[in-house]
């Protein structure tokens, strides 16, 4: 930034879930989840009782291995517990019923880790993660990761995160129709950036999500015009040349199609390593360095 080689003039993100490590037998509901911490707090106990009766049974470092695993097995099974109890309340607050006909499953494995639809149409545990690229330099300047399965509440987050690294927000911003929220959009537009992303049709009514609207704020009627313009939809190109292909990169070349660590903060650290690998290549390559 300091030498003027990322400008953030124009920014594209794009998320990609990843399979996490987590098996999709290990999703399980409430009343199962407390049987299986019952279960882990009975095998701790039954594990340290034998360690105080026969001490000699086995090596120090086969039984400290054993409670190490008994250990981090229940608090998993605590963890997703409180997993299910915060998600549960989440959901029946969001369709305002107290009690949902599906239960929700967590992980017993990964608590953080959800279900999520790839890209093949199935339905795996994932995470989802997000990068935003520079489209001049095609320098990654933002990394995410979280367990929504959709990507309508991530281009906020990515914006502060830019701006905290950078010093300052991009100036035009380019996402896929899975971001389009209009509450996202004027508040981008309140700091200075422009949000290309298609719009969303509306069935009931047939309107074209092109045009001026009578109710519309001064950053929707923009957007519109924008969005509908010549020039914004050249502009819009630039997203999948930027952001899917370096997805693809990560993926095929950096690891990162599977996850081998659990947690979201883990797998923030391993997308952050990603990106940093492929920067460093990047700047290789533009003979920065």
């Amino acid at each position: 930034m300091h030498e003027h080689l990322i400008t953030l003039s124009r920014v594209a993100q794009d998320g990609t879930r990843v399979r996490a490590s987590a098996g999709a037998a290990s999703f399980r509901r409430k009343a199962r989840l407390k049987a299986c911490a019952r279960a882990a707090r009975e095998h701790l106990k039954r594990l340290n009782a034998e360690a105080e009766q026969d001490p000699a049974q086995c090596s120090a470092r086969q039984r400290a291995a054993e409670l190490r695993a008994a250990r981090e097995y229940e608090q998993r099974c605590q963890r997703a517990l409180e997993q299910a109890a915060k998600l549960g309340a989440h959901q029946a607050e969001a369709k305002n019923h107290p009690q949902r006909k599906t239960e929700t499953r967590i992980s017993t494995t990964d608590p953080e880790a959800r279900v999520m639809k790839m890209a093949d149409g199935g339905f795996r545990p994932a995470y989802n993660l997000q990068f935003a690229t520079d489209t001049q330099s095609r320098m990654i300047v933002g990394v995410g990761a979280c367990n929504a399965g959709t990507d309508s509440q991530q281009l906020a987050p990515m914006l502060d995160q830019i701006e905290r690294r950078t010093g300052s927000v991009p100036g035009q911003h380019l996402v896929d129709g899975g971001y389009m929220n209009f509450a996202a959009v004027e508040q981008a537009a309140a700091r200075g950036v422009e949000v290309f992303v298609p719009p969303r049709e509306n069935r009931t009514y047939h309107i074209d999500p092109l045009s001026p609207q009578p109710r519309d704020s001064a950053a929707i009627a923009g957007y519109r015009q924008r969005m509908g313009s010549t020039e914004g939809k050249r502009i819009y190109l630039e997203r999948a040349a930027t952001a899917e292909t370096v997805n693809a990169d990560l993926k095929t070349w950096r690891g990162l199609d599977r996850l081998l660590v659990r947690g979201t903060g883990k797998v923030l650290i391993v997308a952050t390593w990603s990106a940093l690998a492929y920067n460093l290549l990047r700047a290789i390559k533009m003979d920065w360095l």
